[in-house]
């Protein structure tokens, strides 16, 4: 995972994680990336400093969230079991399945799964409703 410091044309400022730099490409040019202050798709990296492994051991970094800030992960960290317990986990099929669902090919139902950027922005080209299912600190610890 990789963090992007952002701007919208609001001049707001905020981060985002993606995969890679060809995720933030797709989520950006399908609508994805919005500002979170004023909804703006009109977003663009901002310049930030480089991480730079020295091969001592890592530090944690630590971020003070505020009440309002800590509901939002929450509810996010939610969502995100909610899609896990009640949707089958299809792995890398998951373009393949969401357009069997699609087009009636297969039963409906929810799934979750990994897709290249490609797949994404085909699937959505198509007409295929789909979010990103956030992976988020809990997930790596």
């Amino acid at each position: 995972m990789i963090r992007f410091s952002l701007n919208c044309a609001s001049n707001h400022h905020f981060e985002a994680w993606f995969r890679n730099n060809d995720d933030f490409d797709q989520q950006l040019k399908s609508g994805f990336v919005t500002c979170p202050q004023c909804g703006s798709q009109s977003v663009q990296k901002a310049l930030m400093a480089p991480s730079v492994s020295t091969g001592r051991k890592k530090e944690q970094i630590a971020v003070s969230m505020d009440e309002a800030q800590k509901k939002i992960l929450n509810d996010i960290q939610d969502l995100a079991r909610k899609v896990r317990e009640n949707a089958d986990y299809v792995g890398d099929k998951f373009a393949e399945e969401a357009r069997k669902i699609h087009y009636g090919e297969t039963e409906q139902r929810g799934i979750y799964g990994e897709a290249t950027a490609d797949d994404v922005t085909s699937l959505v080209d198509e007409g295929i409703e789909i979010m990103p299912l956030p992976a988020l600190p809990e997930d790596k610890n």
